[in-house]
């Protein structure tokens, strides 16, 4: 098979398209035809080596990527015969391996796909939608709710765009150059504000026409975080999922008391404690029902290295994808 092989950590240019040995499902595993392969931010940094990412740097050499969907295409010992041919999704979890065309994992982390389902959506939903489903069970939204949402047209981003407007909050969505203003409004945002424009917080403040701000979903904090909290009014929640600039938002010592409002980040145990396999179901339902849908840019799997600069660029839309 053909892989995207690290040698060395590095820059994306570490990324090799190689041919190596297909690998042998062990008992309780299957193999997966991979047909679409996620790219997590976390790659990147994985990629580079560094040391403090949620996942320990992995043994080199080593095929990146947790994000899988495809076909069963053969059996480890133990593994019922009615898998063979399924098309399935599944997160392979601190085993990496997604970057490939064959990926193997255990029988029990599979998900059945229904037949002509996009495998790429489905790759979209099993780990960018699992986070989301885990953030909205810790931040419900209502219909009384006006919701910030930083980095609006990424993956995550554009699903909790559609999410709050389908529980009839007032959303607007923040993203930087009008290409990714227009698709967060597509997405069904009541407005967009580009944060790269000069003065946006401004803007921003008028499009909300002096409503304030309930609840903001931040993935970047830094400046952008900061200028997003400055939206909310007495009684807000400042939901964080992680932190594109390089480090979570700090607060002035007594802020959030004298404002009443707060500040959680929601990742990690939180989202252990609910379940991940529980998140992930909740998160295919809600694609295969219409309730939400990814936003996916493709990039062949040969060209890993592209997808992996353009998404630390900030150069892409919605989820990533790699397709062999």
């Amino acid at each position: 098979m053909h892989a995207i092989r690290l040698h060395a950590f590095g820059p994306a240019g570490n990324l090799r398209h190689e041919k190596t040995g297909d690998p042998e499902p062990g008992p309780g595993e299957v193999r997966i035809a991979v047909a679409a392969a996620g790219v997590h931010v976390i790659d990147t940094a994985i990629r580079s080596g560094d040391p403090n990412g949620p996942y320990p740097l992995p043994k080199l050499p080593t095929v990146p990527g947790r994000e899988v969907a495809g076909t069963v295409e053969a059996l480890g010992e133990g593994v019922g015969p009615e898998w063979l041919g399924r098309p399935v999704v599944a997160h392979l979890g601190m085993v990496p391996g997604g970057y490939a065309e064959l990926a193997v994992t255990a029988v029990e982390k599979l998900h059945v796909l229904p037949d002509g389902r996009d495998p790429a959506e489905a790759v979209a939903m099993i780990g960018t939608g699992r986070t989301a489903m885990g953030i909205l069970r810790q931040a419900p939204l209502g219909p009384a709710d006006t919701v910030v949402v930083t980095a609006a047209a990424g993956g995550l981003g554009s699903l909790l765009v559609q999410a709050a407007r389908a529980a009839g909050a007032v959303v607007l969505g923040l993203a930087g150059g009008p290409a990714k203003t227009a698709r967060v409004l597509e997405l069904g945002a009541d407005a967009a504000v580009d944060y790269s424009a000069e003065g946006w917080t401004d803007t921003a403040g008028k499009a909300l026409a002096g409503r304030p701000g309930t609840v903001v979903l931040d993935a970047v904090g830094g400046d952008l975080g900061r200028g997003a909290v400055d939206l909310l009014g007495p009684g807000g929640r400042h939901v964080v999922y992680g932190w594109a600039s390089g480090g979570p938002l700090e607060f002035p010592p007594g802020e959030l008391t004298a404002r009443g409002i707060t500040s959680e980040v929601v990742l990690g145990p939180a989202m252990l404690r609910i379940g991940l396999r529980t998140l992930e179901e909740e998160a295919l339902a809600a694609w295969t029902s219409g309730r939400l849908t990814p936003v996916v840019q493709r990039f062949p799997l040969a060209e890993a290295a592209a997808a992996h600069t353009a998404l630390e660029g900030r150069g892409t839309m919605g989820k990533v994808v790699l397709v062999p």
